[in-house]
């Protein structure tokens, strides 16, 4: 096995229950919380969004409402006037295009007012059970220290991923990069001492090369 297959087998063993952190019960509920999140916590997007759903629990029930009625559901959420604003867009389009359906076809979610790659790959692959791989900032940060990537570009770690994983194994490999960020490869300081990776680890054997004074 090579050392990038043993880099993914290890992470689905370390965290094999790893699930979308978005609390929501099909695909509409999904492709809102997802909007809600970008540049904010899932944590406080779950804080919101079951009161959110339950009164407003389709496209259409948010058409009657203006954008400050919907602002004043979701202020506690990072840039909540364009969130409001893209959620009322979306929610019309999906009304009047889709008959209140969500689309399961990439194209069609991208063209959605605050809807890009990374939110279409999330919706595709939870809601709709198809590979995907959303790469957020866990993600991009994650594969690039570990070396299954070597681009601080979204779009170019996303298809190297692809190159380099499974489709079938795309889905689970992003929330394990998720996981994996959260617990261990922190932002701040990767926590490499209790990391079950770090024989494998692109950063971890650049910095022993340091210490020793070997590195470039």
């Amino acid at each position: 096995m090579d050392r990038d297959s043993l880099i993914v087998s290890t992470l689905i063993e370390m965290y094999p229950d790893a699930c979308c952190a978005l609390h929501y019960k099909n695909p509409f509920e999904l492709l809102i919380a997802t909007i809600l999140a970008a540049q904010a916590t899932d944590k406080s997007v779950n804080q919101i969004t079951p009161d959110l759903f339950a009164r407003y629990p389709t496209p259409a029930d948010f058409l009657p409402l203006s954008q400050s009625e919907v602002e004043k559901e979701i202020r506690t959420i990072g840039l909540y006037k364009n969130k409001a604003r893209h959620i009322l867009a979306t929610c019309r389009i999906l009304v009047e295009k889709y008959g209140g359906v969500v689309p399961s076809v990439r194209t069609e979610l991208e063209a959605l007012p605050g809807v890009g790659r990374k939110t279409a790959n999330v919706v595709l692959s939870n809601a709709f059970n198809i590979p995907a791989i959303a790469v957020d900032t866990h993600v991009l940060r994650v594969s690039n220290r570990l070396g299954l990537s070597d681009s601080k570009d979204v779009w170019k770690t996303e298809q190297r991923l692809m190159e380099k994983v499974p489709e079938e194994l795309w889905s689970q490999l992003h929330h394990c990069l998720i996981y994996h960020g959260r617990q261990v490869c922190h932002a701040r300081k990767a926590d490499c001492e209790r990391c079950q990776l770090a024989l494998y680890c692109q950063l971890y054997s650049n910095e022993q090369l340091e210490v020793r004074g070997t590195g470039p």
